[in-house]
């Protein structure tokens, strides 16, 4: 690698698990002169910082987009600048509610090199200081900037005629004392993208639903603005969805809200069972909503004096910092739900060697994060120890990927454990980044082990109708013996929220609770 495309700087975006485990990556190469990472919470753990007091809740803008409601603010056109304070929505609450748990186990969870402090499902507070100390035992809390906003990534003119590009990102910090915006730009030769996905919520388009919306203020709202069941005392209730979030608030209503309360779905997840638990039930989709506040589902039926809606309908991807027009083109392709121009859910087709995304893909989420970092670290230190493919050949995987999804009915940075799909997309994270070098620098792509891939398969959050313990498999009995050898030496046992089950026959999509 000549010396003009050699990156010495990288810019890392969130501080998060992905931003946590890529600095983690970036440092142990021992080659990078600079690495930072941005962050515009106070503090590291991204989506697991806990904002007790979410309010105040946001408008309900149903089927609206990010590039809609999430737009990049006005950049002062001299810079370094000190403006008044933003007052746009720049969505930095986090979607944490009081008894939220994780939902895989944490041997899987977590990075190879540190487990949480138990499991195998913890409360929100345990990934979120974990993430923490993360940055502190490997050193890497020196390269945060916190409380600092990217608000622009342009495309920046290469040091030389046939160097790469490199990156300007614009920057605002808020100052308390001053109550003023601090604005400026600095220049890096590469950025990793880990800034998550779960900031901007997303309401559908029902009919009638805005003009319901506008006839009775604050009644409906987005499972992000959710903490406690005790707001919702003795009201009548109903939830839209039954992902995780929608089966957890569903189930914790109960305790406290008006019975039955009601949870519309459009299809039976797998943790549904033939009928619906004590205090719940069911209904179809919504078809409409009526302006006197009657609610109509699809099977014709209906629900009136409904005094809370919360849709648990999850996010949109936002990048409000990506500059389009300077960069070529848009990051993200709303109407296929995927990166633009992607190659394996990390690489940038269009900047393959400056450009990564960490922290995508639907995955083994902390774990999967880890072998994106370290490929993306490899790959900008040049120690790779397999190229990327030609671009033809990138774009040939994006177009077989996407038509794949769209006969599956699946998204496009869904990776499925079943069918061996997550190993195959580890497997070549693994194959691109190869070892560290010989005297020790980088850090090596974790294996899978046979007690991880056995807790996947078989220690489940939520118990699923008909799994429960029927029966031993003998293939599975040595992970079994590793795996709960393990948690009782290692005291990773919690029961205190409902309990955990083992589920001796793996289901298809073990991971589409994420």
């Amino acid at each position: 690698m000549s010396n003009e495309n050699k990156i010495r700087s990288v810019a890392v975006v969130g501080a998060g698990a992905a931003g946590a485990v890529t600095a983690a990556a970036l440092k142990a190469e021992n080659y990078f002169e600079r690495i930072v990472v941005f962050e515009r919470r106070e503090t590291p753990g991204g989506t697991w910082v806990y904002d007790s007091d979410p309010k105040p809740s946001l408008e309900v803008r149903p089927g609206r987009l990010p590039p809609d409601i999430d737009p990049p603010l006005e950049i002062p056109t001299q810079l370094p600048q000190v403006t008044a304070p933003n007052q746009q929505e720049r969505y930095s609450k986090t979607p944490i509610y009081s008894s939220l748990t994780t939902n895989v186990p944490d041997i899987a969870m977590s990075f190879s090199d540190r487990r949480f402090a138990y499991g195998p499902f913890a409360p929100h507070y345990v990934p979120r200081q974990y993430i923490e100390s993360y940055f502190s035992v490997h050193k890497t809390d020196s390269s945060l900037v916190l409380d600092t906003t990217v608000e622009d990534i342009s495309k920046h003119e290469p040091s030389s005629e046939h160097g790469l590009e490199r990156w300007k990102l614009t920057l605002r910090r808020y100052d308390p004392a001053r109550h003023v915006d601090i604005w400026w730009e600095e220049v890096f030769d590469a950025v990793v993208l880990a800034n998550g996905h779960y900031s901007v919520p997303y309401i559908p388009h029902v009919d009638g639903l805005e003009e319901y919306i506008q006839n009775f203020p604050g009644r409906v709202a987005h499972s992000k603005y959710y903490r406690s069941p005790l707001p919702y005392a003795s009201k009548k209730v109903l939830i839209i969805g039954n992902s995780a979030s929608g089966h957890d608030l569903t189930a914790e209503l109960v305790t406290s809200a008006q019975l039955p309360v009601y949870q519309s779905r459009r299809s039976k997840s797998r943790w549904d069972g033939d009928e619906p638990a004590p205090g719940i039930a069911w209904k179809p989709v919504v078809k409409e909503y009526k302006p006197d506040g009657r609610i109509v589902f699809e099977d014709g039926s209906y629900l009136d004096d409904v005094d809370a809606v919360i849709y648990c309908t999850g996010y949109k991807v936002s990048f409000p910092f990506w500059n389009c027009k300077a960069n070529g083109g848009a990051l993200w392709d709303y109407g296929n739900e995927k990166l633009e121009a992607v190659y394996w859910h990390t690489f940038s087709r269009n900047f393959p060697g400056t450009l990564g995304i960490v922290g995508l893909p639907r995955a083994l989420t902390f774990r999967s994060f880890e072998y994106q970092a370290v490929a993306l670290a490899r790959l900008f230190s040049g120690r790779n120890a397999v190229p990327l493919p030609p671009a033809e050949e990138q774009e040939r995987w994006e177009r077989e990927r996407l038509e794949k999804v769209r006969r599956k009915g699946r998204r496009f940075h869904d990776v499925q454990w079943e069918g061996g799909e997550t190993l195959e997309y580890l497997g070549g994270l693994f194959k691109i980044a190869g070892l560290g070098t010989l005297k020790g620098d980088g850090r090596i792509p974790p294996v899978l082990t046979e007690k991880l891939i056995w807790a996947i398969e078989h220690v489940k959050k939520y118990p699923e109708p008909g799994k429960e313990k029927d029966g031993d498999d003998h293939r599975d009995g040595k992970g079994r013996e590793n795996f709960t050898s393990a948690l009782a030496e290692n005291c990773q046992v919690n029961t205190r929220n409902g309990g955990w089950v083992m589920v001796e026959r793996p289901r298809k999509d073990l991971l589409g609770f994420l």
